[in-house]
């Protein structure tokens, strides 16, 4: 690692205690060179310098880190799973759900969920607790605004009973809001809540180092009931999972032990 970089890792830990050392090294850099060069910047070092002293450099810099690529029912089959197996046994225990979408981006994921689970309880019956680092990701998922192509896989019938089309955007029912509990979390530094029993993390963990994600899937162990579920991303299969007391409940779902 080179020291300008090293150095910068440093810096950004102490201004906002995000770890880019836990982020793989080749493409972070790749990614923040291309945003500094664009910039005119000639170097870490002088893009930390900027970031220090500009708002809209440093809110740049945060988005650019952080991959708000996301859409509605994404890798739909697995979604099939959930609504078909996985909430079924969960709701055949118990009938109010302690739910956490992790790294939620710009919402589509929550929103996602409480379509689903709508199949099987009320709306005012499910909260849905959702995470992620970037504010302005947060923000946008509030607004429940989203073009047509983050709409491609959801069911026509959900479309017309949870979306209202304005233009070439669509706004998600007010209902489906407030289901949805908003807050501002880094997966990497801070501590997680527990007892859930179902924890969604899709398409994050693959861009954290084999350190860091060996240290999250101890951590969401940790945060589900015994029997709870973590599903995550379709890249993202655990190989051992019996290294972190989970089992394969389906493909890509793991059951705690």
């Amino acid at each position: 690692m080179s020291r300008d970089y090293l150095e910068f890792i440093n810096q950004i830990k102490r201004k906002t205690n995000i770890d880019l050392s836990l982020y793989k090294e080749a493409q972070m850099k790749r990614r923040l060179t291309s945003l500094y060069e664009k910039k005119g910047f000639s170097s870490f070092t002088e893009y930390f310098q900027e970031i220090n002293k500009n708002p809209e450099i440093f809110n740049e810099f945060l988005d650019r880190m952080t991959i708000n690529v996301s859409e509605f029912y994404r890798n739909i089959q697995r979604w099939d799973v959930l609504e078909n197996k996985i909430l079924p046994s969960l709701l055949s225990e118990k009938r109010t759900l302690k739910i956490w979408s992790a790294a939620s981006s710009t919402g589509e994921e929550p929103y996602t969920l409480a379509m689903i689970l709508s199949k099987y309880l009320p709306l005012s019956n499910i909260s849905i607790l959702a995470t992620d680092i970037d504010e302005k990701a947060i923000q946008k998922a509030k607004l429940g605004i989203y073009p047509e192509r983050s709409l491609n896989e959801v069911p026509e019938h959900i479309k017309r009973k949870y979306f209202k089309q304005q233009e070439a955007y669509y706004q998600i029912s007010d209902e489906i809001k407030k289901t949805v509990t908003f807050r501002q979390h880094n997966l990497l530094s801070d501590p997680f809540e527990s007892n859930y029993d179902l924890i969604v993390c899709r398409n994050v963990l693959i861009y954290f180092t084999e350190e860091a994600k060996d240290l999250l899937y101890h951590k969401f162990n940790a945060a589900l009931r015994p029997g709870g579920i973590l599903f995550v991303g379709s890249t993202e299969q655990i190989f051992n999972p019996q290294l972190y007391h989970f089992k394969v409940e389906d493909t890509f779902f793991y059951k705690k032990q």
